[in-house]
């Protein structure tokens, strides 16, 4: 399979650095939108109150989460290359690495769903390092990577590490994969309903799915990300919601309890 890149830069290059690039770009391009008052799932008089840290020390922490994912990827990918003395990689056919990438999703998802939980469940754990990315009681997109550095590397540099392991994945594929997995992150962070998202037609776990999570009546429920809500159903951790049209224009993603 060819790739653009190919002949300019190495795929290990490209999957320490793509998905980098790929956040900034996609999560700015949210930034730079207009207000869109009539698609926000949250007013911007809430985001400005309830919110508990600024933008720079947002993107400081996201910047800083992304060092160390870098740091640690490059070191993977140094480690795990399949390369022959020409330093020509065999690229496995689209059939199999589709199957690498679901299965990716499907390591990262558990991974992410347990560990995101039991940060939750245990006090010291939640006060001292989850709550850092719930001070953003208003999710936006740029704030997607807001965490702790500690919680960054358990669940988000940890995870991603065992899907590419576990998938059998090569750099190229990963490359895909991960900036993927970034997009979708930063898409159900971004506070917004969009019409025609294909985020929100083919996920159950979208913006409006994780911003129940982000409400204090729901951070004990919808623990999965960022692909699939298999283990909340399966657990009884699934919050159901509505979305209900606010009279001052937007929308509320409201609890439905049983």
């Amino acid at each position: 399979m060819m790739v653009f890149w190919e002949g300019y830069v190495s795929d290990e290059a490209m999957g320490t650095f793509a998905p980098i690039v790929v956040y900034w770009l996609y999560a700015g391009f949210y930034q730079v939108l207009p207000p869109l008052d009539s698609y926000r799932l949250h007013t911007r008089k809430e985001e400005e109150e309830k919110n508990l840290v600024p933008l720079w020390s947002v993107v400081k922490g996201v910047l800083l989460q992304q060092i160390v994912q870098a740091i640690v990827a490059h070191g993977l990918f140094l480690v795990t290359s399949q390369a022959s003395s020409s330093e020509v990689t065999v690229q496995p056919s689209l059939p199999i690495q589709i199957v690498q990438i679901v299965i990716a999703m499907l390591v990262m998802d558990t991974w992410q769903y347990f560990v995101h939980r039991y940060m939750h469940q245990n006090k010291f754990l939640y006060r001292h390092v989850h709550s850092q990315h719930h001070r953003l009681v208003v999710p936006y997109a740029i704030g997607a990577l807001y965490n702790h550095p500690l919680e960054g590397l358990l669940l988000d540099t940890f995870g991603g590490a065992l899907s590419f392991l576990v998938s059998g994945m090569t750099a190229r594929t990963a490359v895909i994969f991960f900036c993927f997995a970034v997009i979708k992150t930063v898409d159900d962070h971004c506070g917004l309903w969009l019409p025609g998202n294909i985020f929100h037609l083919f996920f159950q776990n979208n913006t409006a799915y994780h911003d129940i999570h982000h409400q204090l009546q729901g951070t004990k429920y919808n623990y999965s990300q960022p692909f699939f809500p298999i283990w909340d159903k399966l657990l009884g951790t699934h919050m159901p919601y509505r979305l209900v049209k606010r009279a001052e224009g937007g929308f509320e993603a409201r609890l439905v309890k049983d």
